[in-house]
């Protein structure tokens, strides 16, 4: 539903799938594309069970780890998402009582604003950063790309509006590099 939400407002995010078949998996991954991150579903802490592989490359790679990780316990599948590399940055929503939806971005510190907002606004919210200069790439570090990190504070924004029941969202981490700004993972909270 998180998805739905996300493609609805047009705020890219990770490719991803959920299988419990081993073809099925291989399948999902060539249509996600190389590299991969491979985790379980079902065990509460991943790493500690040996859950979670970064970087896997190949088709060879997601059938043996497949097989592997489908052995531990409580697993019940195993999820495949497009393994990205970039700043994490972060946008998050909360309805307030008195003045409707406060749109927050950032990366170390935060700033908020009121929805809907303008582009122009969201610029202004992410140039007031502590943090700006990591956006802009400082010491031979890639830059953020601005221009889509604040048309995604933007579409948070409009969503918020539209969907006045999301009392809480948060994107968190999008990651963020030359290219694009990307949601990896996302969590809403709903009330009426």
């Amino acid at each position: 539903e998180i998805h739905n939400l996300l493609d609805a407002a047009g705020v890219a995010r990770a490719k991803e799938g959920v299988s419990d078949n081993e073809e099925e998996i291989v399948k999902m991954a060539k249509e996600i594309g190389f590299p991969l991150v491979m985790k379980v579903v079902g065990p509460i802490h991943k790493s500690d069970v040996g859950g979670v592989v970064l970087n896997v490359s190949d088709e060879e790679t997601v059938r043996r780890e497949f097989k592997r990780m489908m052995q531990i316990k409580d697993t019940y599948a195993i999820m495949l998402a497009q393994q990205l590399s970039g700043t994490q940055v972060f946008i998050g929503a909360k309805r307030d009582d008195k003045f409707g939806h406060m749109v927050l971005c950032g990366l170390k510190d935060v700033k908020a604003g009121l929805a809907p907002m303008s582009k122009d606004e969201a610029h202004g919210m992410i140039k007031e950063l502590k943090s700006y200069k990591i956006i802009q790439g400082v010491r031979g570090q890639e830059p953020v790309n601005e221009d889509k990190f604040a048309e995604a504070v933007m579409r948070i924004s409009a969503l918020v509006k539209v969907a006045p029941e999301i009392f809480e969202m948060d994107l968190n981490p999008l990651l963020g590099n030359k290219d694009n700004v990307v949601a990896v993972d996302a969590r809403i909270r709903i009330e009426k």
